[in-house]
């Protein structure tokens, strides 16, 4: 099976006869996985004739337009075959625009696996700095701990379902059938990122909110139990940059009241700041004047390497902007702390039994349905801080 557009049809069948279906499904995968085949490659006609018993022979029996009598039926067996070789192909379209590039948040946010709709995520407070002087013979003093947790929300399962008709085989309709595929993946992965943008700007939605002991919090605070909300920080230089670090270091712990370490990675912007940002933290050097170009006299001037590090490149995408209310606001800290997405099952397809009720009330000779079971859930607030321009 080497070579984009060059498949052996015969030699698939003499594998999926030697190997089993298993294997041969595994190994057809696997070519798809590597990109050493494309969907698109394949003919839904020419698999058709090819893995169902007197192929050629039913091909032509579905022809809508045939007049004849047709006594000819395709064994529930050899359409069985068919429908698991087309349903390797048909996962990988679906996957591939699942997984779509351009998906940057739903990447961002850290996956943890679960087998309950909504938990709670049990813990102890911190004892903090209570240490003190013991005299000799004295007891030590007993430090106290306190009960806390997190609950995360109920998962929800989201899904949909592609059909491949007897005319999308008779006609080798391969490319609309493609077409359908990839929307499914493609609608699928677009209904998780956006559910990812809202959990990171918290406008949106409320489902995904931190909820600590037994309160839902919103996740940008201007006060108690926090305060990460950065006010008045328009994204021009390094300032501002530091301006979002400095409230960052000033949340505390609530337990202790001692601060919490906070090194922020991820600067999150819409397209109008992606530039102005990608200059911010690729910079190699800044220019500082005292007292300024604006007086008089003879002003000082520094040159210095950029203070900004530890950043990744700046985090945007299109959709970003459309979920959010003021598209100049921007966000620092670390996604990866703020967020995890609790996921039931990840994407999975299943396929439906051959010689269905469908395929005689409907003509379908082959069903998919693509779903994911999840919930994002917001762990730690204090990990972010949303900078607001006015």
């Amino acid at each position: 099976m080497a070579g984009n557009r060059a498949i052996n049809y015969k030699d698939l069948r003499d594998l999926y006869q030697l190997k089993g279906p298993a294997q041969a499904c595994k190994h057809l995968r696997e070519a798809l996985v590597s990109g050493e085949l494309k969907p698109d490659d394949f003919s839904v006609r020419e698999l058709a004739c090819t893995f169902v018993d007197d192929g050629r022979e039913w091909v032509e029996s579905l022809n809508p337009a045939r007049g004849d009598t047709v006594l000819l039926e395709a064994g529930a067996v050899t359409l069985a075959n068919f429908s698991n070789i087309i349903g390797q192909i048909e996962y990988t379209a679906i996957l591939n625009d699942f997984e779509d590039e351009e998906y940057v948040f739903s990447k961002l946010i850290p996956t943890q696996s679960t087998k309950f709709s909504g938990e709670r995520i049990p813990g102890m407070a911190k004892i903090g700095d209570e240490a003190e002087v013991v005299d000799e013979g004295q007891p030590f003093p007993l430090a106290g701990v306190s009960e806390d947790y997190i609950d995360t929300p109920g998962t929800l399962k989201r899904g949909l379902e592609v059909d491949v008709t007897k005319e999308a085989v008779f006609f080798d309709r391969t490319g609309l059938i493609l077409q359908r595929c990839s929307e499914v993946g493609k609608y699928l992965g677009l209904n998780k990122e956006k559910r990812a943008i809202d959990c990171l700007v918290d406008e949106n939605t409320t489902t995904h909110r931190y909820k600590w002991r037994g309160t839902t919090y919103a996740s940008y605070q201007t006060s108690t139990p926090w305060d990460n909300t950065t006010a008045s920080a328009t994204l021009v230089d390094w300032t501002d940059f530091d301006e979002a670090e400095q409230t960052l270091a000033g949340i505390l712990d609530p337990f202790t009241g001692e601060p919490i370490v906070n090194t922020p990675v991820d600067v999150v912007v819409t397209r109008q700041n992606l530039n102005v940002a990608k200059r911010i933290i690729s910079a190699t050097e800044i220019t500082v004047v005292t007292p300024g170009y604006g007086t008089t006299g003879n002003p000082t001037e520094t040159r210095v390497g950029n203070p900004i590090s530890g950043f990744r490149p700046p985090h945007s995408s299109q959709q970003l902007a459309a979920r959010m209310a003021t598209d100049t606001t921007w966000y620092m800290g670390t996604i990866a702390k703020y967020a995890k997405y609790m996921e039931n099952w990840p994407i999975a397809v299943i396929q439906a039994s051959s010689n269905s009720e469908a395929e005689f009330t409907r003509d379908i000779v082959a069903r998919y349905r693509a779903s994911e079971r999840g919930a994002y859930a917001v762990v730690e607030p204090r990990a972010m801080t949303k900078c607001t321009v006015a």
